[in-house]
């Protein structure tokens, strides 16, 4: 019967009535009560300007404040239907014209929110029920026509058309029935006495009184009344007052005293003897307040809850002993106190948000409810601490947590953020609710080295893969985001590859050699490394780094001069006449290693006579120590040893040949014994006829020339004597001795001889000397000698400049 009257009902509400309200996010529906599990309730896709497939992707969902789940959503088609059984009259308690509940639809991604009312519309599927089925009214025969007697009303938990509408007596003899309209909107029953009663005729009568109710079809409920004629009691009880109001907190402690009631009767056998009841007594009355039988007291024995009711309406009837009664309305008003804080429910929450977010992204939705009213139920939401967060405030009692500011995950990871509603009563209550938001890291900083220049030393001759140092960056990233890798940076130095130098492990950044590395080629290089994260996409940085090359005493020193050949043999001439330090010659020698390995000094290692000659430490120049005599030997050989100061130290030897005589024909017979494994198979006495011949031609003329060099030699060699003997120390020449002026290593001019004979293999090319110094060169064939160049002006410029 109630499904058919639903179905009858269906047309006649326009199946639908849809009111969309774009600007806030709202769609109203109206559907009638108990409509089948399935039913369509409304198209939501289609009323908000959505398409279906954003109600899939943002995980659509109904969301309910009270948890109440009467209707479900259809993703698929975008559908709001039925989920259960709507009772009006259980989901509106009381007789409420309008009855609805709201519900929010919530999208993810971006997150939407929006809100849905359905309003449910009442079906006539409940009868008219009197609170009892049989009623006995006990009436003094002597009560006058036009007397009154309340009936408690049916209920009828329908509203408005659906209603108790009009009420029937049936038989009309001796009553009929009057209805009143109370306050809140409740209609009272009274049976009236039409015609006088006679218990001598009639001692019981019995009624039935019908409820009708506005449905279609329309709905009864009956209540038999039993009336007991008494003997006359003339009259009746009556109240000082018809309507008894009062306002009491819903905080009232139980037992308190709201109200007393009072009613007179003019009886003198009845009238001390009233009796006070409640006429019409529901379950809810009764369980919330209690009447005094002899004194009329009524007194609260539950507990008020404004957020339930603010009004309670019921009636008191006072009864004499003689059965007659009278009646009168009490009203018990509830006014509210702040004894509900906030509730606080969350509906969206992202615990993780990245840092590089922008201010107003949504963290979190939420719905405060306070039941209170007024200025109790006004709420204030907040956060606790200055966090970059704030909260706005879309819907009523909607909220929403956004950020407020730009984030910075390497300052803030994480923030406990404690939301506070707070309502305005006095004094205010509150509730909270922490959240924890993490922020996720993003590649926003590029990795940083500890330095911008590395600068390190390591010795040459070192082996392929040492490890030289290393460098170091860090990130303050999280995650792959600080997961540095380093690489070298392509580019040369001095036209050389940087790679084929140095590599590095990309991951702890040490630096390794490729090769082995000569001081002597490389002095130093320079090359940037780059450090990259992890990111997407990475972010690097660079640094440069130096390596300097450190010398090791790896090469021996070099002797420039005097040169050490194979063929002629080349020697320092002295003169007897020589005085004490006199310059025979001067070693030169250089050693391409730096700093203190290069540092030479010069001993005198083996001599034909020791106490003849001595040789410079620093400087390397053979003097004479004493008067030369004519008992020295012609021949002189001299072993130098040259030393770097290394550790372990190197040296190298040569020797240094010196003829003491005072002419040339004097040293000739001593030349062949400066010559080693030298082997004449050739035709001597040809060579023989030749060198007297040669003798014979030239001695005339060395005389004479013999005789001025000497002399010339002698005044020179004081005065060179006396200008040289604080010759600086030898500089130091780059190991490929060339000199920066282009005038070569040794600030000096070398002249050369050729000396040829018949047989080609006898022929051979010496070197002399250079000008300003007395050398003597010879072949060793023994053939001729070779005359000593002298240059006065340029031995003596040579001199003063060394």
């Amino acid at each position: 019967m109630r499904m058919r009257s639903c179905c009858m009902l269906w047309p006649s509400c326009a199946y639908l009535a849809l009111f969309l309200y774009g600007a806030l996010g709202q769609v109203r529906y109206s559907v009638p009560e108990e409509m089948a599990r399935g039913s369509f309730v409304g198209d939501i896709a289609k009323d908000l300007g959505l398409d279906s497939k954003r109600l899939m992707t943002g995980k659509a969902r109904i969301f309910n404040v009270d948890g109440r789940e009467y209707v479900e959503l259809d993703r698929e088609k975008g559908h709001i239907i039925v989920r259960e059984r709507i009772d009006r009259e259980l989901l509106c308690v009381g007789a409420m014209s309008a009855c609805s509940f709201s519900f929010e639809v919530v999208l993810e991604n971006p997150i939407e929110l929006y809100s849905v009312t359905v309003e449910i519309l009442d079906e006539n599927d409940n009868t008219p029920v009197f609170p009892k089925s049989e009623i006995e009214l006990e009436i003094s025969e002597s009560v006058s026509t036009g007397a009154r007697f309340s009936l408690e009303s049916a209920i009828d938990p329908d509203v408005g058309i659906n209603s108790i509408q009009s009420y029937t007596v049936h038989p009309t003899d001796h009553f009929g029935l009057k209805t009143q309209i109370r306050a809140g909107n409740s209609k009272s029953v009274e049976l009236i006495l039409q015609t006088p009663l006679d218990r001598e005729k009639q001692e019981h009568l019995y009624l039935t009184v019908t409820a009708v109710d506005g449905g279609n079809p329309k709905r009864t409920g009956t209540v038999k009344i039993h009336v007991v004629i008494l003997d006359a009691n003339d009259n009746a009880p009556v109240f000082e007052r018809g309507f008894y109001k009062v306002s009491v907190p819903e905080n009232t402690d139980k037992g308190t005293l709201l109200i007393t009631v009072k009613a007179v009767d003019e009886d003198l056998k009845s009238g001390s003897n009233i009796q006070y009841y409640f006429e019409h007594d529901t379950a809810a009355i009764k369980d919330l307040f209690s009447v005094d039988a002899s004194t009329g007291e009524i007194r609260l024995i539950g507990k008020l809850d404004f957020e339930k009711s603010t009004v309670h309406e019921f009636k008191i009837q006072a009864k004499d002993q003689g059965g007659l009664s009278d009646s009168c309305d009490v009203t018990i008003e509830v006014t509210d106190v702040n004894d509900n804080a906030p509730k606080i429910t969350l509906m969206s929450f992202s615990s993780t948000l990245s840092e590089d977010s922008p201010p107003g992204t949504v963290v979190a939705m939420f719905n405060v409810q306070d039941t209170d009213s007024e200025e109790n139920g006004k709420v204030t939401c907040f956060t606790d601490g200055s966090f970059p967060f704030k909260i706005v405030s879309t819907l009523t009692n909607y909220y929403s947590l956004v950020t407020d500011s730009v984030l910075d995950r390497e300052q803030i990871t994480d923030y406990n953020i404690t939301i506070t509603a707070k309502d305005g009563g006095s004094p205010s209550l509150y509730s909270k609710k922490m959240l924890h938001v993490k922020i996720s890291d993003v590649n926003d900083n590029a990795p940083q080295f500890e330095q911008e220049v590395y600068s390190a030393h390591m010795m040459e001759n070192n082996s392929p893969s040492l490890s030289i140092f290393n460098v170091n960056a860090y990130d303050a990233d999280l995650g792959a985001n600080a997961r540095i890798s380093y690489f070298i940076c392509e580019g040369d130095f001095n036209g050389i590859p940087v790679t084929s130098l140095v590599s590095i492990n990309s991951e702890n950044g040490v630096i390794y050699a490729s090769k082995s590395f000569d001081f002597e080629q490389v002095k130093f290089f320079i090359f940037t490394v780059k450090a990259q994260d992890g990111g997407s996409p990475p972010l690097s940085s660079n640094a440069t780094v130096k390596i300097i090359i450190q010398d090791q005493n790896d090469n021996a020193p070099q002797v420039l001069y005097p040169v050490q050949t194979g063929g002629s043999i080349v020697a320092e001439m002295v003169p007897r006449s020589a005085e004490v330090g006199y310059l025979v010659t001067k070693v030169v020698a250089v050693d391409v290693d730096s700093g203190q390995n290069a540092w030479l000094s010069y001993k005198l290692l083996k001599t034909t006579d020791r106490a003849l000659f001595e040789v410079g430490l620093q400087n390397g120049e053979i003097r004479t120590i004493r008067q030369v005599t004519d008992k020295d030997a012609v021949k002189q050989r001299l072993t130098v040893v040259v030393m770097d100061n290394g550790q372990p130290a190197r040296s190298a030897t040569v020797s240094v040949n010196v003829v003491v005589a005072d002419s040339f024909p004097e040293v000739l017979s001593e030349f062949t014994d400066f010559s080693h494994n030298k082997d004449y198979n050739g035709n001597l006495t040809f060579y023989l006829v030749l060198a007297l011949a040669v003798v014979s031609f030239l001695f005339t003329v060395s005389i004479i020339a013999i005789l001025s060099v000497k002399c010339y030699r002698w005044r020179r060699g004081r005065m060179l004597y006396k200008s040289t003997t604080d010759l600086p120390v030898i500089p130091y020449y780059p190991p490929i001795y060339a000199d920066v002026e282009g005038t070569g290593t040794l600030k000096q001019v070398y002249s050369y001889e050729l000396c040829g004979t018949n047989d080609s293999r006898k022929s051979d090319l010496r070197f002399l000397r250079p000008f300003g110094q007395g050398v003597l060169s010879a072949d060793v064939n023994g053939m001729g000698t070779l005359q000593r160049q002298d240059n006065q002006s340029e031995d003596l410029d040579v001199s003063l400049e060394e």
